[in-house]
């Protein structure tokens, strides 16, 4: 951008500059009109260019051309826009005023405006103004145009920025206003201003032809309402000049037809114009830019296309325009297809368009309405409004399947979607309701509108076969009738009241679905957020909403106070409809039972809640009761003390029933009936669920429930359900036990009384663990699960270490017993469950159910190895499960692996490989020794280790110790069993090293060598000399570890390479391996650490023996690395025998940093081959200086050749939207890319991976600590 002065803050523009034209009786007076037109660069002598007024002199005191009546310094048109401090009708004025004064200034200013707006920093020169044609100018700017940033002023983010594409539509729509009566027809500005913006919308620079195509559009824009004032002022001047001419020929005015004749063709003169300047517009610049690659440019066009036919229809609001919005609903780009949307949108809302719209709503309804599932929830929310709209205009054209697809979107999991399904299903469905008669009083309960509305939608629900998502149903129509679904008086009376003579009674099924929605309708008023499941959370409430909700819980309080304990009465022998009516009080003002003396409908419900009790032994009518009384429970409220009164009184009789029963069924023993075992399992159930809500210490239930099951335990014969409720029980007795020890308020003896209950407890469930029945040792397990994560040691967090004595540890006796339970319970076929009931339908969601169980079982047992409650390694069992059971629980074991490797990446890595020991020797014994690497078994095995390697992310540096570990461990594995065979063969597990080949490319590059150095420790001369198809695991895991590492070493040894030789450094490189291992760790900066244990590491390999022999020398110090890989200097510079014995690795000459100019020995082989490599060094940088002029001079003609050809459509055609325009940086990419331009090379930055890697730790491979004779059993040097 050009730099402009700070536009200061007193600064204003004259406020009384007015344009002459100010109403539509002074067309006729024209001073500055048409008649007055100079010739293009004309009599303009003596005048500044915009170029040099953009610099700001101080004698001309204008600004943007014309003079400034507080003498403050000149500003460009563009800083003044972009700072948008003057009121944009005194900038504009200011123009005007200029332009009277000298139009070609004026509009100099006005296109360097236009230019900068797109970022350029060229300027337009009065001379070239004069002289070059526009697509010469433009060319001109584009050479001008910044190309190291893609950033322009429609693009650039920031505050200074963020108002200024509004600022520049706004300073285009009123320049339009301001010169309608006058500039705008002196066939001079508007086709400069039209033609400019075409050209640039040809552009191949995207910032050029984005912001010249905004301004098109809006300048199109202004011109529309332009068109649509002067079509108004001519119909009126048409009426006015009828009414003259009927009136009596005496009474005629003749001088007011003539003047009125005369008005009518200087406007239809206007009005051509106008179309002229439209049509341009349109052909030139919006015909092509609708198809545009960029997807902001198509939306620009789709939008300003919508405004047009909404603002002047007559003109545009036909199939030649509206085909444009058709075709674009197809666009790959979701921004495109809303634009689309609410363009049309804007049409339906009106009615009086519809006729105009029928044709397209037939052409493109399909399109719509498959949009309503789009993948972006934005264009589907509008094209379900858009529906809505067309179904408010005409109830004929959508036919019951376009509603229907429509209809099950309330369901959807994203709530504006949903919201705008239920608006269209209200309309559809509810809109239609019972006129009342007026002065007839309103008719509520049964009688009231709303019923037919409500059956209706109870009707609706059960046909959608989506019964368990009645909150979402309600949620999604709570907008558009939120009135109807709180009209609970309505429902109440359908449940309770008979139905009315010639009135059909809502069915069994009915009567759930009802009670089901107005349960969710209750819930919805009372918490005021949507469903679990659909939107992100609970939000700050506005002061209406929470008066809403406080006088909707009084009402529904003050309602369901009265009607609940009939309804409850009524279907007390329905499980299902008591769940839901249940829970309706915990949605009261509790307040209110006081307040509004409702004390006796209070006893009503608490006996009949007592009757359900006493009458149901159903597990989720029984919670809700428990829960009912949890809510009634208040102390805050003055009903407390009567609701614990009642609560204490049946807990008394459940206890005391409990006690006698279970001491009579114990002493019966095994001449028990199944009558006694019944009535014991039913107050069990009552009290367990009671016990979830209520703290029941003080009865001592641990006591009886332990002897029930240890009872269990010594006789074998105890029914499942019974030890199941006495596991369930026992667990609330400790938890409740350990919520008071928390508190802190206990004494030293409850706490140790806690501690033997919860360790006796555990060996308990873990005695039933080995149960016969399935259903009680999956209780035992997770409970047991349970139990081990709440006391584990994180327990004493938060400041809770008085809880320390409970933290429990589960023995390896325990652990084991708990990893066998998975292992026969989880991972198992589908066929071997038993669970499965009859029926094909009813054995799919037997299935479904059982995998959901064991997938809890899974993660239950995972959660204990995240939370370091077992140990890691017993998570290897768990994962070599994971490629045959990918389907069922992939998703558990790679959440487990990675969060492991978060805790610890060693021991997760360690595990890992475990995991894939196990089954290898699980192949072993299975098919034997000799077995076949095709098989299988070990692709399989081989797979899962590819699995696990791409676990570990493209992070080297984060996973480089972890990886090392996993090698080592593997290494180790792979040579610990020797032969059976005897000396000479390979180790028996010698194949896992392909198996370990898979993690070979997660090692980082400097680390290969010293893994490949680890492994050749274990392996013995004659190892490395085989070469039979038994080694072959051993040969291919060598060359893993080899691949990519060699280049790599020597790099770090050497340093030197063609990018150290770089054009901008002339200073001569120094020779000798020492002094340019040291050039190279300075160069890339890598850490002290980092240095000094890698020269630790390359001191180790120089003196370590080597395996195998190794090769000729062929001196890399000197190197290119481009050239190091495909030539070999052996080739050319054969050595003497003499000499390659000289230069094996371990006895390498020390060089010193010393010149080939300087040398003072006898030139040797290597001072030879340095001497060469140096000439041929400064050959190729002689060659790289004309590669890269040659490079720059095609690079101009190139730009050259791509800004004459365009390649813009030029037809009116429906787009292919795939076939759009390249920007010209996409096409010079292009042209690159099919040329091998052979630049020189150039010294990057240092990667951040490469400053943030440090050495492995030393113990890893360390002789000392990890090499043993005793334990590899080979021979070592």
């Amino acid at each position: 951008m050009i730099a402009a002065p700070e536009l200061p803050s007193e600064f204003h523009y004259p406020g009384d500059t007015d344009t002459r034209f100010s109403s539509d009786t002074d067309f006729s007076e024209d001073p500055d009109g048409r008649a007055t037109n100079p010739i293009k660069g004309k009599g303009k002598k003596g005048k500044k260019a915009a170029g040099e007024k953009g610099k700001g002199g101080k004698g001309a005191g204008r600004m943007n051309g014309h003079h400034q009546e507080n003498g403050m310094e000149n500003m460009m048109l563009f800083e003044v826009v972009r700072l948008g401090k003057s009121a944009m009708q005194s900038v504009v004025d200011d123009w005007i005023e200029s332009y009277k004064n000298d139009r070609d200034v004026a509009l100099l200013d006005l296109i360097n405006f236009f230019i900068q707006c797109s970022g350029c920093k060229g300027v337009v020169s009065g001379e070239m103004f004069r002289n070059m044609q526009n697509s010469e100018i433009i060319r001109r700017m584009t050479e001008e145009f910044d190309e190291d940033s893609g950033d322009y002023p429609l693009t650039i983010a920031g505050p200074q920025w963020k108002k200024f594409k509004s600022s520049f539509c706004e300073f285009i729509g009123v320049l339009v206003r301001q010169c309608q009566y006058s500039i705008i027809y002196d066939e001079y500005m508007m086709d400069t201003v039209i033609s400019l913006l075409t050209g640039l919308s040809d552009s191949q620079v995207r910032a050029f032809r984005h912001t010249s195509t905004l301004a098109a559009m809006k300048l199109m824009t202004a011109l529309v309402n332009v068109a649509l004032n002067l079509s108004i002022n001519m119909d009126n001047t048409q009426r006015q000049y009828e009414s003259e001419r009927n009136k009596m020929v005496a009474k005629r005015a003749n001088d007011r037809l003539e003047l009125l004749l005369q008005k009518r063709k200087e406007l239809q003169e206007n009005q051509d114009e106008i179309e002229n300047m439209m049509n341009a517009i349109f052909k030139g610049v919006f015909v092509h830019r609708y198809r545009d690659a960029i997807a902001e440019i198509r939306a620009i066009c789709i939008e300003e296309i919508g405004v047009w036919m909404k603002l002047y229809s007559d003109a545009f609001l036909n199939d030649s325009y509206l085909k444009y919005v058709g075709w674009t609903m197809h666009d790959k780009q979701g921004e495109v297809r809303l634009k689309c949307l609410t363009a049309l949108q804007g049409l339906y809302y009106n009615r009086e368009l519809n006729t105009r719209l029928e044709l397209f709503t037939s052409r493109f309804k399909d399109r719509i309405v498959s949009m309503t599932l789009d993948k972006e929830y934005d264009v589907a929310v509008q094209a379900i409004k858009l529906l809505t709209l067309v179904l408010h205009s005409t109830d004929e054209v959508l036919s019951p399947e376009d509603c229907e697809s429509v209809y099950h979107l309330v369901y959807s999991a994203h709530r504006p979607v949903a919201i705008a399904a239920g608006e269209f299903l209200f309309k559809k469905l509810f809109s239609q309701r019972e006129p009342e008669e007026e002065g007839a009083p309103k008719r509520r309960g049964r009688q009231s509108p709303n019923a037919n509305l409500i059956k209706t939608t109870v009707f609706f629900f059960l046909e959608s076969e989506l019964h368990e998502h009645a909150a979402y149903l309600v949620d999604s129509l709570w907008e558009s009738g939120g009135e109807l679904l709180k009209d609970w008086e309505c429902m109440t009376s359908l449940l309770l009241d008979d139905p009315l003579p010639g009135e059909e009674a809502l069915t069994d099924r009915q009567e759930t679905a009802l009670i089901e929605i107005m349960l969710c309708t209750v819930r919805q008023a009372a918490e005021c957020h949507p469903p679990v499941g659909r939107g992100t959370g609970k939000r700050v409430m506005t002061a209406k909403e929470k008066k809403t909700q406080l006088d909707d819980k009084t009402r529904m309080t003050e309602l369901f106070a009265v009607t609940l304990p009939p309804l409850l009465a009524k279907y007390s022998v329905d499980a299902e409809k008591l769940t839901n009516l249940l829970q309706l009080p915990q949605f009261f003002d509790l307040e209110i039972y006081t307040t509004g003396r409702l004390e006796k409908h209070l006893e009503a419900l608490l006996r009949q809640i007592r009757e359900i009790v006493e009458k149901h032994t159903d597990t989720e009518v029984l919670e809700a009761c428990s829960k009912t009384y949890h809510a009634l429970c208040n102390e805050e409220f003055t009903i407390f003390n009567r609701v614990d009164i009642a609560r204490s009184q049946l807990l008394d009789e459940l206890v005391d029933k409990f006690n006698r029963l279970l001491e009579d069924f114990l002493q019966e023993g095994e001449d028990a009936d199944e009558d006694d075992a019944y009535q014991v399992l039913s107050t069990l159930k009552r009290i367990t669920a009671f016990h979830n809500a209520h703290d029941l210490s003080q009865w001592d239930l641990f006591t009886s429930n332990f002897k029930l099951l240890n009872t269990g335990i010594e006789n074998g014969d105890m029914p499942e359900q019974i030890v199941i409720h006495a596991l369930q029980c026992t667990h609330y007795v400790i938890l409740w036990h350990l919520a008071k020890v928390s508190e802190g308020s206990s004494r030293k003896e409850d706490m140790g009384t806690l501690r033997k209950q919860m360790r006796a407890f555990c060996m308990m469930c873990q005695r039933y663990l080995t149960n016969v029945n399935t259903a009680v040792k999956e209780q035992a397990f997770t409970i047991l699960c349970d139990v081990l994560m709440i006391f584990s040691h994180q327990m004493v967090s938060g400041g809770r270490e008085h809880l320390e004595p409970l933290v429990y540890s589960p023995e390896d006796s325990l652990q084991s017993e708990l990893l066998s339970f998975i292992l026969h319970h989880v991972f198992i076929d589908q066929d071997d469950d038993t669970n499965s009931t009859d029926g094909q339908q009813d054995d799919e969601a037997g299935k479904i159910e059982a995998l959901h169980k064991r997938r809890n079982l899974l993660a239950a047992y995972c959660k204990l190895i995240i939370y370091c409650v077992v140990d890691m390694k017993t998570g290897a069992d768990i994962f070599k499960q994971y490629m045959r059971y990918y389907n069922d629980y992939g998703d558990i074991i790679k959440e487990t692996m990675s969060k492991t490797r978060q805790i610890d990446k060693i021991q997760c890595a360690k595990t890992l490989i475990l995991s894939l020991q196990q089954l290898f020797n699980e192949m072993l014994s299975e098919l034997g020794h000799g077995f076949d690497r095709s098989s299988s078994m070990f692709c399989g095995i081989k797979e899962l280790a590819r699995r696990f390697s791409l676990t570990f992310g493209l992070d080297q540096v984060k996973t480089r110790d972890a990886i090392a570990m996993l090698h080592k461990d593997g290494i180790e594995f792979a040579f610990k069993e020797p032969s059976p065979q005897g000396e000479g063969n390979p180790p028996l597990h010698l194949s896992f090293l392909d198996i370990l080949s898979e993690f070979s490319s997660k090692l980082m590059r400097q680390d290969k060598r010293t893994v490949h150095m680890y492994l050749e420790r274990f392996m013995t001369f004659q190892m490395a000399l085989q070469r039979e198809d038994c080694w072959l695991p051993l040969i291919s895991y060598r060359n893993s570890l080899q691949a990519g590492g060699d280049d790599d070493t020597m790099s770090v040894m050497s340093g030197y390479s063609s990018r150290g030789s770089s054009v901008r450094s002339k200073k001569t490189k120094p020779t000798g391996p020492a002094s340019t291992a040291s050039g190279s760790s300075s160069k890339r900066k890598l850490p002290e650490e980092e240095s000094s244990s890698s020269s630790e590491v390359w001191q180790q390999t120089m003196q370590s023996p080597v395996m195998m022999p190794s090769p000729h020398l062929t001196s890399t110090v000197m190197r290119d690395p481009k050239r190091a890989r495909d030539d070999s200097f052996m080739g050319g510079y054969p050595l003497p025998h003499d000499q390659q014995q000289q230069a094996q690795p371990h006895s390498l000459p020390q060089h010193h940093p010393q010149t080939p100019q300087h040398q003072q020995n006898p030139m040797d082989y290597n001072t030879q081959v340095t001497w060469m490599l140096a000439q041929r060094q400064q050959e190729e940088v002689r060659q790289q200086q004309e590669r890269a002029m040659n490079y720059a001079k095609l690079r101009t003609n190139l730009q050259h050749a791509i800004r004459r050809g365009t390649g813009l459509m030029e037809e009116d055609e429906e787009p292919i939207v795939e076939d759009v325009m390249m920007s010209s940086e996409g096409r010079m990419d292009d042209l690159n890319e099919g040329m091998d331009f052979d630049t020189m090379d150039i010294d990057l930055p240092q990667s951040k991976n490469r400053r943030e890697r440090s050495e492995l730790k030393p113990d890893y491979f360390d002789p000392a600590s990890i090499m043993d004779e005793s334990v590899l059993g080979v021979s070592m040097f």
